[in-house]
């Protein structure tokens, strides 16, 4: 993991919805309606929380179309362990040199 690939998981948790998403994902997929049922949120907003930890990669989304067609978005929690200390910031420094000296190419900030 690069420092970039660091800082967007940690903006991905650093946030209070982000980590109740998580602990209600924590017991199985859901699909987006039920979920923000649960968290009292609108899709709009939940959607803008679940984008990005899919792009940081702790949830994964998948489309499902009901009986009645109607598509339905389903998120789980994709499987990750990051440990936060020194050495993990270190490997990830040490990554953006072997990277070529933290040019990375323009994927964005998070």
């Amino acid at each position: 993991m690069d420092s970039e690939e660091l800082l967007a998981f940690l903006a991905a948790v650093g946030h209070a919805q982000r980590i109740r998403i998580i602990t209600e994902l924590a017991s199985g997929e859901l699909y987006v309606s039920e979920l923000a049922r649960r968290l009292g949120v609108s899709r709009p907003l939940l959607y803008m929380h679940l984008e990005r930890m899919e792009k940081a990669g702790i949830v994964a989304g998948r489309l499902e179309l009901s009986d009645d067609g109607k598509a339905l978005k389903y998120f789980q929690l994709a499987p990750f362990d990051v440990r936060l200390n020194v050495d993990t910031i270190i490997a990830a420094a040490r990554q953006d040199q072997a990277d070529g000296d933290g040019q990375h190419s323009s994927k964005g900030t998070p």
